[in-house]
C-alpha cells in the first residue's frame, strides 16, 4: 500500500532565544523558505503551519502554502495535529502519514526525509524518528542534545537529557569507546490517526521530568521506530548560530 504523506513545518514567531527566527535571512531568503524548498523537493503536499501573520505573509510572498493555527499550542506536534485536521477538511482528502519538519532546520537533507518516510513501509510503524551516533564527549553530556536507547527491533525505549546507559565501573571519558551512544535528531513522522491520538494524551511524569514530549508517547504505550542517519544538520537556535553560518 502506498502512503499519502503530508509534510508540515510548524513555525512560530515568538522565541525566547531568537524572536522572529523563521524570518531570519540566510543567503537572501528567510529561513522558513529554505526549509520549505527542501521539503517540496521530496514531498508533494507541504504546508507551513503558523499562528503569526508575518510568517503567513512571508510564505505566501515566496509562493508557499500555509495553514493558520491557534497561538496556544505547547508543541509543534500539537500544531501539526490542528493543521492536519484543517487541511483534510479544506482539501477534501485524507493523509496516511504526517511528517513534522522543524522550521529551524534550513539544511535538512532529503536523504533524511527519505529515510524517515521509508519507516512507514511497515504497517506496524506508528511514529518514526532519527538518531545519530555520538562521536564526541561534549555531545554525550550536553543536556540540549537528548540521548536515545533502542531495543532489538530498532524502537526507542527511552530518551534522556543525560547519557544513557550509565556505564558503571568505567571512567566517563572512556564511555564512547565501549558503547555506541545515540543522540536524537528532531525529525518526526506519525500515522495520521496516531497523531490525533497522542495530542489528546495527558502529560506524563517522565515527560515533565525530562521536558521531552516523546516520553509521553512511550509511557502511554506507543512505539517509536528509529532509523540511524550519519548526517547532522546545522539547526538555528540563536542569532549566534546564524552568524556562524555567515562566516562560512
Amino acid at each position: 500500500m502506498t502512503n499519502k504523506f503530508l509534510a508540515l513545518i510548524p513555525a512560530r514567531y515568538g522565541s525566547t532565544r531568537f524572536p522572529g527566527k523563521p524570518l531570519a535571512m540566510i543567503e537572501n531568503k528567510p529561513m522558513i523558505q529554505h526549509v520549505y524548498e527542501k521539503a517540496t523537493g521530496f514531498f508533494e503536499y507541504v504546508y507551513v503551519a503558523t499562528d503569526d501573520e508575518r510568517i503567513q505573509k512571508s510564505v505566501e510572498h515566496f509562493g508557499g502554502r500555509v495553514v493558520m493555527t491557534k497561538d496556544s499550542h505547547q508543541s509543534g506536534t500539537d500544531r501539526c495535529a490542528e493543521a492536519l485536521h484543517k487541511l483534510e477538511k479544506q482539501l477534501g482528502t485524507f493523509f496516511d502519514v504526517v511528517v513534522n519538519i522543524q522550521g529551524d532546520e534550513p539544511f535538512i537533507d532529503p536523504v533524511q526525509l527519505k529515510l524517515i518516510s521509508e519507516s512507514f513501509r511497515s504497517e506496524k510503524t506508528e511514529i518514526a524518528t532519527l538518531v545519530k551516533k555520538i562521536d564526541c564527549q561534549t555531545d554525550l553530556f550536553d543536556i540540549n542534545k537528548p540521548k536515545v536507547i533502542l531495543n532489538k527491533n530498532l524502537e526507542a525505549i527511552y530518551f534522556s537529557r543525560t547519557p544513557i546507559p550509565y556505564y558503571r565501573n568505567l571512567e566517563e571519558h572512556k564511555w564512547l569507546k565501549h558503547h555506541k551512544y545515540y543522540k536524537h535528531i528532531g525529525l518526526y513522522a506519525y500515522r495520521a490517526d496516531v497523531l490525533k491520538q497522542i495530542t489528546k494524551l495527558d502529560q506524563s511524569s517522565l515527560e515533565v521530568a525530562e521536558s521531552l514530549e516523546q516520553l509521553r508517547w512511550i509511557e502511554h504505550g506507543y512505539r517509536i521506530a528509529v532509523r540511524e542517519t550519519d548526517i547532522e544538520n546545522i539547526s538555528i537556535d540563536t542569532p549566534s548560530d546564524l552568524q556562524k553560518i555567515d562566516k562560512k
